[in-house]
């Protein structure tokens, strides 16, 4: 029978590795990520798994240790970039959401935000008024006390930057879908919050 010691040890450990996959290749997904950890050190058993929290802590301990001036420099870019979405989206209440917020970015991240609208018809006149081609999706979210909905997802390119507007109610301002990595409510930062952020540096 493992020590308490020797799992928090492990779960250190896998954190630490996952957030090196996440790094390295890109990947969005930190229950993915985790998983391919958990495969490569040889620990199958979930319940001595690192949360996905402590993953996305370990991110941005390595971004920090590792990633350096150049790496702060491509968030700075990102969040000004996503301000910029933001304020053509203000009727939509944007929040942003993501490594753009949280700074742990992998290689490929770019901008996701919250838009919240009772029709789905008006984010896609918008987008037809900025000229902007989307292709249409959905994603499942899930909501307190164990709900899922399912909502319309929009993705384009901004230049070289990928683009993702998840479209909620509006009654969702008031009750957020759940953060896949904390599992509390996912408020995101309105327009002035970002713009904070990009006049701090980060």
């Amino acid at each position: 029978m493992p020590t308490r010691e020797r799992i928090d040890a492990q779960r250190e450990r896998l954190a630490y590795e996952a957030a090196r996959i996440v790094l390295d290749q890109g990947m969005e997904d930190y229950d993915r990520a985790r998983r391919k950890a958990a495969e490569r050190i040889g620990v199958p058993d979930r319940r001595h798994w690192p949360s996905n929290a402590a993953v996305q802590d370990a991110v941005l301990a390595q971004r920090r240790l590792f990633m350096g001036r150049a790496d702060e420099e491509a968030l700075q870019r990102l969040r000004t970039a996503a301000l910029e979405a933001m304020e053509q989206l203000d009727p939509f209440t944007p929040r942003l959401i993501g490594g753009a917020l949280s700074g742990a970015l992998g290689c490929g991240s770019g901008i996701e935000l919250l838009l919240f609208a009772d029709r789905t018809e008006d984010v896609i006149f918008t987008l037809l008024e900025l000229h902007i081609p989307w292709r249409e999706a959905e994603r499942s979210m899930r909501y307190p006390g164990g709900v899922r909905c399912v909502h319309p997802v929009f993705r384009f390119m901004a230049g070289e930057l990928p683009v993702e507007l998840t479209v909620l109610p509006r009654r969702a301002l008031r009750n957020p879908p759940l953060d896949p990595v904390t599992e509390r409510p996912q408020r995101g930062a309105d327009r002035h919050e970002v713009a904070r952020l990009v006049s701090m540096g980060g």
